[in-house]
């Protein structure tokens, strides 16, 4: 059992496969194009992920979480990748049930298409969440009592968005220049903030839990114990390399705190660090360290529920954060012109496109939200221009954003063809 003055571990990580775009050109615009996504490239990828990362992970959690009392793990699977499960990865899927299965399993909630719906339309944004939260219902019987927004994005506001939707907790990167010298192990709580009525309204309409939460908690990512394992395990030139479990142990115990909150890209295991980086023997040895030392792995209901009613400090922010870049803001997304120039055309579609009433529209305009696409689109140098290359299958963020204009360009036709034709 875990001791009182040793702090909880909370794992949980990130699931997530955009619809990468196909090269739709300019002379296919508005010539009946069915479909602007990349299915060859979107298959090839999650399959390559999946064997390995995602079936090797998920069966060496399974053994952790049957084998150690101690051992529970928090998973947050976007919309877009168990639509992919469903397409490309029905094997995939069930490796996920399989942890479902062993109750020791919790799955958060967000947006269904890993939107940036948050900062640009709360009816969209409490519609995909709630698309997702029947989703998991749906697949694995869980129903979700804490919101993951799409890349930590994090205000007051949407804090109070979150209670107002239902959810008792929420999740985002403990930031530096908020924390001022904080220790981000122990949960948070968002000053009170006026919601419009007409937002909580909405709100209220498209709430994906029956009833709004009294209170929230924040729970913040520990991003430089995080980024340990996810950035840096495989750098020989970090002075922490190589990262045995035990260091990796007396580290967590030494930081103190409720809870030492690791958030990470579910990637990082076999992706992002391959398996010769020696990562999976790394996973399968932390927890027979923590059973020694009487550390507890806790999901993020868990941790809340341990913390209970005591006072929390409050985590104040009025300017959006995130986990991304150096800066922790939204620059990676809409830091230059044509990011901004995209995000702001594919919402203007909101209206006409709902009024169409077509599903395959509908679907189809919401996988264009997805916030890899305008990731894709930032020309950031330096240090973080390099993590966005990594990730983009494109080769340049003007290819990128070619290959969106001109999707987006032709579901425009579509829908004046729609109205028309109506």
């Amino acid at each position: 059992m875990s001791h009182p003055h040793l702090p909880l571990v909370c794992f949980y990580f990130q699931v997530h496969q955009p619809y990468r775009l196909r090269d739709l050109r300019v002379t296919d615009i508005g010539h009946g194009a069915v479909d602007y996504f990349d299915h060859d490239k979107n298959r090839a990828i999650f399959r390559k992920v999946s064997e390995k990362c995602y079936l090797p992970a998920n069966r060496l959690m399974l053994e952790l979480v049957t084998q150690y009392p101690d051992f529970s793990i928090a998973y947050s699977l976007s919309g877009s990748f168990l639509d992919q499960c469903e397409e490309y990865g029905p094997d995939v899927l069930d490796s996920f049930r399989a942890l479902a299965a062993t109750g020791k399993v919790e799955f958060l909630a967000e947006t269904y298409n890993h939107s940036l719906s948050s900062i640009k339309s709360v009816e969209e944004f409490c519609l995909q969440t709630k698309q997702h939260v029947q989703k998991i219902q749906e697949l694995f019987g869980q129903t979700p009592k804490v919101f993951r927004n799409t890349e930590l994005i994090y205000s007051n506001e949407l804090a109070q968005f979150a209670r107002l939707m239902g959810f008792s907790g929420m999740l985002t990167e403990g930031a530096d220049h908020v924390m001022q010298g904080r220790s981000p192990n122990a949960p948070f709580q968002p000053p009170s903030f006026w919601i419009n009525p007409v937002q909580e309204q909405l709100i209220a309409k498209n709430r994906p839990l029956p009833e709004c939460a009294d209170q929230i908690r924040v729970l913040l990512k520990n991003y430089k114990l995080s980024d340990d394992v996810a950035f840096r395990f495989s750098d020989k030139s970090w002075v922490g390399h190589p990262l045995h479990a035990d260091t990796f142990t007396d580290w967590l115990m030494g930081s103190g705190g409720h809870s030492v909150n690791l958030f990470m890209d579910y990637e990082t295991f076999g992706e992002h660090q391959w398996a010769d980086t020696g990562i999976f023997e790394f996973l399968r040895t932390l927890p027979r360290f923590w059973q020694e030392r009487g550390i507890r792995a806790a999901t993020p209901s868990q941790v809340l529920a341990a913390w209970g009613n005591r006072p929390c400090d409050t985590f104040d922010v009025h300017n959006v954060i995130s986990w991304a870049d150096l800066e922790r803001d939204l620059s990676a997304w809409q830091g230059n012109l044509i990011q901004d120039a995209s995000l702001n055309a594919v919402y203007a579609l909101e209206a006409d496109v709902k009024k169409s009433a077509d599903p395959h529209l509908l679907q189809t305009w919401r996988r264009l939200q997805t916030s890899d696409h305008f990731y894709y689109m930032s020309t950031k140098y330096w240090s973080d221009g390099d993590v966005h290359k990594y990730f983009s299958p494109y080769d340049s963020p003007y290819e990128a954003y070619r290959r969106f204009s001109h999707a987006l360009c032709d579901l425009k036709i579509r829908l004046q063809q729609h109205e028309l034709s109506s």
